[in-house]
């Protein structure tokens, strides 16, 4: 079956040739004639499965359909995802299925200029692709109008509860007409995702494509046991003997990510990390060298992973498993993508078991355990060895450091008794916060911190 076959128009069939694209994948072939009837829907697919096209494909076919002009500040199709760079993906895309639809796009979230923003939405534009605390600020200070939305759709719904973004989500909601039409999209569909469908979409038809949470088939899986501490070893022996193209590094925190990085570093081997710590430049730095290649190996947390569509990314190394057994199914996603192979493998040391039993459990499936490398401990001694000789000792893991060289604490929240306006308290409020150094005050007339919660998530 063809994309024109579906009922896509021309000018988007063209887009899709021009990107070598010539069959739908299952995802695009159920959705697409749904979408093009105007129906709400829920579409549950593993990830690279082409989710971005089928639900962007037929909005763009009807908003041209129903040719209505935009007005400054206002927007036709609003997509929120949990990411920055989810965000900037689904944009390009959205350009590239656009290109002879004259379809206007922009982006909106956290890290860059807000007044680029106010800027990219002063003449209106038919797509907004937006994370939910930055358009939210938007909104409120008068740089984007949701008033005019026809098309609502949220993408990775599942991460958007796990980040916290359900207060967000609602404000939004109420924000846009009762008249829409409304798409979620996931790879995963947990209960509370339902739930969260239930109150947003009406009548929606369901598209499945495998059952949630079962990892793409494609994937060669495997899991190692081994101690915490010979963890950098086992990766940088399996980096140096394996024919690896790129590969993705999943950690838990943060501070870990930026701690594999360096004692990769001190192996000889050249990394970079993505995570929230890091600034949208160094962010979009990374990706693009992780992309040309230039440095195959990407560090990342669960997060700042997500849309991350790179091809050729043949490994997937879980450094350390995730608590949430659903976010596996993503970190492997990575790989196996556009109808590649790739390969996954787990380092399970003791206290991770517990994860590794619970993600068998979501995936119904065994994962094969593979053996450490031969003359494993002695290669290790060797690698440390060498890294410490030429950057000293290792450095501990941030939960493992005393206190007092983990940085200052962070302070606890105080209880001062409320400052009247006429009070000493109230004035020296007034004088400290009316340099900008504290609330500032959107057009509204509310005060506002930098973003929210939801925001800092981003």
């Amino acid at each position: 079956m063809s994309f024109a076959h579906l009922g896509l128009a021309e000018p988007l069939v063209r887009a899709l040739e021009a990107k070598g694209y010539t069959e739908p994948t299952p995802i695009q072939r159920d959705s697409i004639p749904q979408l093009l009837e105007g129906r709400d829907l829920l579409g549950i697919a593993q990830t690279g499965t082409g989710k971005t096209a089928a639900f962007v494909l037929p909005s763009i076919q009807r908003l041209n359909d129903a040719g209505k002009r935009v007005l400054p500040t206002h927007c036709r199709m609003l997509v929120l995802a949990p990411t920055r760079e989810l965000a900037s993906q689904i944009a390009d895309s959205a350009r590239a299925y656009g290109q002879f639809s004259k379809m206007s796009v922009a982006t909106v979230f956290g890290g860059t200029s807000i007044n680029k923003n106010r800027a990219d939405m002063s003449r209106g534009v038919d797509i907004l692709v937006a994370t939910p605390g930055r358009l939210i600020d938007c909104v409120e200070q008068g740089y984007i109008n949701l008033s005019m939305i026809e098309i609502l759709v949220l993408d990775e719904a599942d991460q958007m509860l796990d980040l916290g973004f359900i207060h967000a989500l609602k404000k939004i909601v109420r924000m846009v007409p009762r008249k829409r039409q409304t798409l979620f999209f996931s790879a995963t569909m947990p209960v509370a995702i339902r739930d969260l469908a239930s109150q947003f979409l009406i009548d929606p038809a369901t598209v499945s494509i495998k059952p949630a949470a079962t990892t793409a088939e494609r994937v060669d899986q495997s899991v190692v046991f081994c101690n915490q501490s010979e963890k950098q070893a086992l990766l940088t022996i399996l980096l140096r003997d394996m024919p690896v193209d790129r590969a993705l590094v999943f950690t838990r925190t943060k501070h870990g990510a930026d701690r594999v990085v360096k004692l990769l570093a001190g192996n000889g081997v050249a990394a970079n990390a993505i995570h929230g710590n890091k600034s949208q430049p160094q962010r979009e730095r990374a990706l693009a060298l992780f992309k040309s290649g230039e440095v195959p190996i990407l560090v990342a947390t669960d997060i700042a992973a997500r849309g991350i569509d790179v091809s050729g990314v043949s490994h997937v190394f879980n450094f350390e498993l995730p608590n949430v057994a659903e976010q596996y199914v993503h970190r492997i996603g990575r790989t196996a993508r556009a109808g590649r192979s790739g390969e996954a493998i787990a380092f399970c040391a003791d206290d991770e078991k517990p994860y590794l039993k619970d993600i068998e459990k979501v995936t119904r499936q065994k994962i094969p355990v593979s053996e450490l490398p031969e003359d494993f401990l002695k290669q290790a001694e060797q690698l440390k060895a060498q890294r410490v000789k030429t950057m000293g000792a290792d450095p501990a893991p941030r939960e493992d450091r005393p206190r007092s060289q983990r940085g200052p604490a962070r302070p606890k929240a105080s209880h001062a008794p409320r400052a009247t306006p006429g009070s000493a308290q109230g004035r020296n409020y007034a004088n400290a916060t009316a340099g900008g150094g504290g609330a500032r005050r959107s057009r509204g007339g509310r005060g506002r911190g930098r973003g929210g919660a939801a925001a800092t998530a981003q």
